[in-house]
């Protein structure tokens, strides 16, 4: 059933030409793993701390319960499934992973889905949330890259952990002193996950001509990676609400040079010291390193930097009591 929809959607995909496939070739680019990680980090740095901090959490729960749901299923993507499949070639190089959940519909219900259930906001902002979230799940099945199933079940579970993120950390804000004990069971899921991801079997399936369809072990990079943000995420946290305490109440200026900042020290790490770590470390190490870095400096190194040198006076942190 999964695949007759996908061959329908790619039928009328062929025959309208290149219009709407080149606008959903760039909605599912806002579902992608380090377009949402630095949108939440400028959000978290400077728009609103506290909204920041819920989304970058929620969203490393996802990448976590992403990762685990795809090495436990090992489901084939369409393509592997069935070869009447033809992806749009944009779409298939960020098709990482095995197929079920939709990772991009979990990275869409992380941000635009858990700002959507925020009660806060207004109602057209939240609408508009919901209608990004909608187009950037559509967009994986019409781009031929995931089946109806994948997007529909991650979507649901990405917007579940968000509400979950939310009633977490309204129980730290009343019980401040408990960020450590959660912290340390985020640690403790992480390093369990990742032992999970390295030592299980997968599945091995070979074509007609006695070639392997899909490697496991490369399947599973995906969550390596959530372990890494996730590890780093909970350390970071932490440190923060101890020694840290950065505040979001600054002047505008003061918000242009953090987003400036921010995302040159992002990027140095992402495209010169990530390339040196992962040469240096092969394998599963590397890719956690590399995303522990990446998710460390946006939770707690830029923070601790802007309250050297920048005019941070105010903290609107939870001060554990």
């Amino acid at each position: 059933m999964d695949i007759d929809i996908l061959l329908v959607l790619q039928a009328f995909r062929e025959g309208v030409g290149g219009c709407l496939t080149e606008f959903l070739s760039k909605m599912t680019w806002f579902g992608e793993m380090n377009v949402v990680l630095v949108i939440t980090g400028l959000i978290y740095w400077c728009v609103g701390k506290q909204t920041g901090t819920y989304l970058l959490m929620g969203w490393s729960g996802n990448r976590i319960v992403n990762g685990v749901l795809k090495v436990t299923v090992c489901a084939y993507r369409p393509w592997i499934r069935d070869a009447r499949m033809i992806p749009e070639p944009e779409a298939l190089k960020l098709a990482t992973g095995y197929s079920f959940p939709s990772g991009h519909s979990m990275n869409a219900a992380s941000l635009y889905g858990g700002l959507a259930i925020r009660r806060e906001l207004r109602r057209g902002l939240r609408a508009l949330m919901w209608i990004v979230l909608c187009l950037v799940a559509f967009s994986r099945i019409f781009l031929g890259v995931h089946t109806p199933q994948d997007i529909l079940v991650g979507a649901v579970v990405g917007v579940l952990v968000m509400f979950l993120t939310g009633k977490l950390l309204e129980w730290l804000e009343a019980n401040p002193k408990k960020d450590v004990p959660v912290a340390v069971v985020g640690v403790v899921v992480t390093i369990a996950i990742a032992v999970y991801a390295a030592v299980k079997p997968y599945p091995v399936d070979f074509d007609a001509g006695g070639n392997l369809l899909v490697d496991g072990s490369k399947m599973a990079n995906d969550t390596f990676k959530a372990v890494g943000w996730m590890g780093a995420f909970m350390l970071g946290w932490v440190l923060e609400r101890r020694f840290v305490r950065f505040s979001t109440e600054i002047a505008m200026q003061e918000r242009f040079l953090r987003l400036v900042g921010g995302l040159l020290g992002y990027y140095v790490i992402a495209l010169v010291i990530n390339p040196l770590v992962k040469a240096a470390l092969l394998g599963p190490a590397g890719t956690i390193a590399t995303s522990f870095l990446q998710m460390f400096y946006i939770v707690f190194l830029f923070p601790l930097v802007m309250t050297r040198f920048g005019s941070d006076s105010k903290s609107d942190a939870v001060t554990p009591r």
